[in-house]
């Protein structure tokens, strides 16, 4: 089953409104990758929000993310398609990631954060973000150091990175408002 409302169902584990924004970007990211390489875009939109559904629970664990986060949406009667996906996402205890979906998650997962980091430098405006903005960013790995670029570029097996940077910053300036509301 897909859940009807992802963010409420992220939301009932998750309260640091930077996780949450940072869920939802994954997600809006793969809902715009998803039919560039065949996927279902309310499938993927899913899986991206709910990816980080344990973090807080797991308090950062990398050896009980994602694992933690199966269980609860199992219990949630979730299906189990969206579920493995989110525990193979953890890419130190799953390095398999050679699906479409698997290679769109590992991806956006890590491009959000840095795209996001671009529009701050620009003063909050995607709009101003360019591919040519992110491959430079992507080159100083001072910037947004916590975006792994390794796990970005497992998306090139599977989609041209240019077109798969577009794809992103299309996806994120759908849902990116700024200045955020206090």
């Amino acid at each position: 089953m897909i859940p009807s409302d992802p963010l409420s169902l992220l939301q009932e584990y998750v309260e640091s409104d930077p996780l949450i924004e940072h869920c939802l970007a994954t997600g809006a990211i793969m809902r715009e990758v998803a039919p560039s390489l065949d996927g279902d875009p309310d499938l993927w939109w899913t899986i991206g929000v709910l990816h980080d559904i344990d973090y807080e629970i797991v308090n950062g664990d990398m050896a009980r993310h994602g694992v933690e986060g199966a269980t609860i949406l199992l219990s949630k009667g979730v299906s189990e398609e969206i579920t493995e996906a989110i525990q193979r996402h953890n890419h130190l205890l799953f390095t398999d990631h050679s699906s479409p979906l698997d290679r769109a998650l590992q991806a956006s997962d890590s491009i959000s954060g840095l795209i996001i980091a671009c529009a701050l430098v620009k003063g909050g405006a995607i709009g101003d973000v360019t591919v040519r903005t992110v491959k430079k960013k992507m080159k100083d790995k001072g910037f947004a150091a916590g975006c792994d670029r390794d796990r970005i570029r497992t998306i090139e097996d599977v989609m041209d990175q240019d077109l798969f940077i577009e794809t992103a910053i299309k996806g994120i300036s759908r849902i990116w408002r700024w200045p955020r509301d206090e």
